[in-house]
């Protein structure tokens, strides 16, 4: 069954076949007719969108979690991505959030990316850990040192994100490169 709490598709399918049951009463019963049954069609689109907006799930929160991440690198604000960090943060590079925020300040500390595409994720969730793939697209900057010395415009990037859940909220515990422009790659290849 669709998860009514991710999208809000499902309830307003039910209110279009409630809206025409509503339509068949009110055509049979022509003296039953009573305006609040109009109503109830509206009443479960209403609440289908409230739902959705006042209820935000997991899967959500990770999402807003990788967006606020590759807003931070297009920004070039790495300490905007701090408090999405585990204070348990390490990868096979950084041993803490700290090192791998001082990495990304001196590789990107010049005009380099100029946006985060990203083009796929599969999100796992397990209780209070979850696991994304990401695969994205960084587009360089017309004057930045790679796109100028070697013409390479954007490169295609998949890393996997290790995050765990902590009072609510969804923190990073890990981050790996697994490719670059579809090769096998890892941190310590794009020192």
């Amino acid at each position: 069954m669709l998860d009514i709490y991710e999208q809000p598709w499902t309830l307003v399918g039910l209110a279009v076949i409630v809206l025409f049951v509503v339509f068949t009463i009110r055509s049979v019963f022509p003296e039953k007719r009573r305006l609040w049954q109009l109503l109830i069609p509206v009443l479960i689109v209403t609440a289908a969108f409230g739902i959705d907006a006042l209820v935000q799930t997991d899967k959500e929160k990770i999402v807003a979690v990788l967006d606020a991440g590759m807003q931070a690198v297009e920004d070039e604000n790495f300490n905007a991505i701090y408090p999405y960090l585990s204070d348990d943060y390490s990868d096979t590079m950084h041993s803490s959030k700290q090192q791998l925020i001082d990495h990304a300040q001196s590789r990107l500390d010049i005009n380099v990316v100029k946006k985060c595409k990203k083009t796929g994720s599969l999100i796992t969730i397990s209780q209070n850990k979850a696991k994304v793939n990401l695969f994205m697209h960084i587009i360089l900057s017309e004057d930045s040192p790679v796109n100028r010395d070697y013409q390479i415009p954007f490169f295609q990037l998949k890393v996997d994100i290790d995050f765990i859940k902590q009072n609510e909220d969804w923190l990073i515990e890990g981050i790996e490169i697994k490719s670059v422009n579809k090769q096998s790659a890892k941190w310590n290849d794009i020192r």
